[in-house]
C-alpha cells in the first residue's frame, strides 16, 4: 500500500513558477514508476509526466515539454515536478500517481495509487 499527499499548488502568474512534491508513504517507493497527471474544469484527466523507478527514464506531454521537470528522491521518497514559463492552460488540479510496473507509461490505468491533488491556477 502506498499513500500519496501533494503540495506545492498555489496562484501564480503566467510565466512564473511552481514546483510540486509528492510525499509517499511505503518501503519500496523506490521500486515504483511515478507520474503525474492533471485535470482540469470539464476536462479529462490527462497525463503531463512519468519518470522510471530509476530515474533513467521520463516522459513529458508535449505541451509542457521543455517547461517542466519530473525529478525523484527515493530516498526521500519523493517525486517533483518543476514548473517553468507557466501559461494560464496549465490551471489544473495536479495528481501524483504510482505504479507498481516500475517503468509505467502514460495511460493512468497503469497506475495503482493517486494522491488527492493539488491545485494550480495560471493567472493571465
Amino acid at each position: 500500500q502506498v499513500q500519496l499527499v501533494e503540495s506545492g499548488g498555489g496562484l501564480v502568474q503566467a510565466g512564473g513558477s511552481l514546483r510540486l512534491s509528492c510525499a509517499a508513504s511505503g518501503r519500496t517507493f523506490g521500486r515504483y514508476g511515478m507520474g503525474w497527471f492533471r485535470q482540469a474544469p470539464g476536462k479529462e484527466r490527462e497525463f503531463v509526466a512519468r519518470i522510471s523507478w530509476n530515474d533513467s527514464s521520463t516522459n513529458y506531454k508535449d505541451s509542457v515539454k521543455g517547461r517542466f521537470t519530473i525529478s525523484r528522491d527515493n530516498a526521500k521518497n519523493t517525486v517533483y515536478l518543476q514548473m517553468n514559463s507557466l501559461k494560464p492552460e496549465d490551471t489544473a488540479v495536479y495528481y501524483c500517481a504510482a505504479a507498481q510496473d516500475s517503468y509505467a507509461g502514460r495511460k493512468s490505468v497503469d497506475y495503482t495509487y493517486w494522491g488527492q491533488g493539488t491545485q494550480v491556477t495560471v493567472s493571465s
